[in-house]
């Protein structure tokens, strides 16, 4: 069996599974946010409402419009705060606490491997980077997740992706898992999981992070690496107890399998409207497209080695004019390393403007929302059509060193 294969039969008590079983498996973990979150209580209260099954596995964080930016989204975040007192949630992260969720709960040791996580959030799959089944659902199944700890799930297919090398000095995960999304597509791993092998090694976990999460973007189910050095290390700072450590069999059967040559890579951009339309830099650079705004951040990409990828660019510098460049460290913790290493003030010296962690701008909720024809660059996700403001303005993905260099330019290059 693959790696998603054997963690979907250890919860749900079978010794193997085929591709395309539908299985009932027990929860580790179901999370909300204050977007989900509310519509998750208002169908837990329909189905009866009562006791949860254990608060201990639910994690309630209120990153997506908060601190909350209109009437509608402050009484969004009431009904997650009620919810999580009249139930007990310890794990409740209200502004001055949060930090944007698929970076938070690792942080917080709160994801391990060999667990089985569900989030009503597309990007829970970010938390394959410890060797966990993370997967995003509906609330309506958050809901029920919540009430009975358990969920159904159809056993995906799986994606075998090799890494070969290292990543050259520039190159990140981000340009990773782009080049992997214009090679097969946005519907190229539908419903399948991508399980990475090879020089995993050569990833540090942020990379590993930034992987995972956009491993949707591919339309697959889950992406998960497994559990090596780098991740045991990453765990003994935050983690409390055992976990597990699986490994696919030597004989799992894949649907597909891709090699990629680490240092062939170079840093990586998709254009407007789909994250599989991407580019290398060099394609790019000599078209100097303008831009208007620069995000760095969000559950993709705004963890402390991003900032410091920015950081490194921009320190010493001015972002060129009438660029806004808008910097959102994704937790309170990742804030504070980056004020007591001197990053915030180069951030804010260059003329950046540095948020309190939150989705913002990312979904088009606040704190950068863009105009009729606007362009921006971002270390975001998506880029769909209206996907940050207007219909008519455009996104640029790509990593925070790429996003620094064209805040300092003015244009992509």
């Amino acid at each position: 069996m693959t790696l998603t294969q054997k963690i979907l039969a250890a919860h749900c008590g079978k010794d193997r599974l085929a591709v395309g079983e539908m299985i009932m498996a027990d929860v580790d973990l179901a999370l909300g946010n204050d977007i989900t979150c509310p519509v998750a209580v208002k169908a837990f209260e329909a189905a009866g409402g009562g006791k949860v099954a254990d608060p201990d596995r639910i994690a309630i964080v209120l990153d997506h419009f908060a601190p909350n930016k209109d009437i509608a989204s402050a009484r969004q975040c009431a009904v997650c705060r009620e919810f999580a007192a009249k139930h007990n949630v310890k794990n409740f992260f209200d502004v001055g606490e949060m930090g944007i969720e698929h970076a938070l709960l690792p942080e917080k040791g709160l994801t391990l491997p060999g667990m089985l996580i569900v989030g009503a959030d597309s990007h829970t799959c970010t938390y394959g980077a410890v060797g966990a089944f993370s997967t995003g659902v509906g609330s309506t199944d958050l809901a029920y997740a919540i009430k009975t700890g358990k969920l159904w799930f159809r056993v995906p297919e799986a994606i075998k992706v090799t890494l070969k090398g290292k990543l050259s000095p520039d190159v990140s995960g981000k340009d990773l898992i782009l080049d992997i999304i214009g090679r097969i597509g946005v519907s190229g791993a539908r419903y399948a999981s991508i399980e990475f092998s090879g020089d995993i090694g050569s990833l540090t976990m942020d990379d590993r992070f930034t992987v995972c999460n956009m491993a949707i973007e591919a339309g697959a189910k889950n992406g998960i690496f497994p559990v090596d050095d780098i991740t045991r290390e990453y765990l003994a700072e935050r983690a409390d107890g055992k976990f597990d450590t699986l490994l696919p069999d030597s004989d799992a059967q894949y649907s597909r399998e891709l090699t990629i040559e680490l240092g062939k890579l170079r840093p990586t951009i998709a254009k407007p409207h789909l994250p599989e339309n991407t580019v290398t830099l060099d394609e790019i650079a000599k078209e100097k497209i303008k831009v208007d705004q620069v995000v760095i951040g969000s559950c993709t990409n705004g963890r402390l080695s991003d900032l410091e990828a920015a950081y490194k660019v921009l320190k010493g510098n001015r972002v060129a004019r009438g660029v806004r460049v808008i910097i959102i460290p994704a937790t309170q913790d990742i804030y504070l390393r980056a004020l007591r290493l001197g990053y915030i003030e180069a951030f804010i010296e260059a003329g950046a403007a540095v948020s309190t962690p939150t989705c913002g701008p990312c979904l088009g909720g606040h704190m950068g929302i863009l105009a009729d024809n606007e362009v921006a660059i971002a270390t975001t996700n998506r880029n769909f059509i209206g996907r940050m403001g207007d219909k008519t303005s455009k996104i640029y993905l790509a990593s925070p060193y790429v996003a620094a260099r064209a805040a300092l330019l003015g244009y992509i290059g």
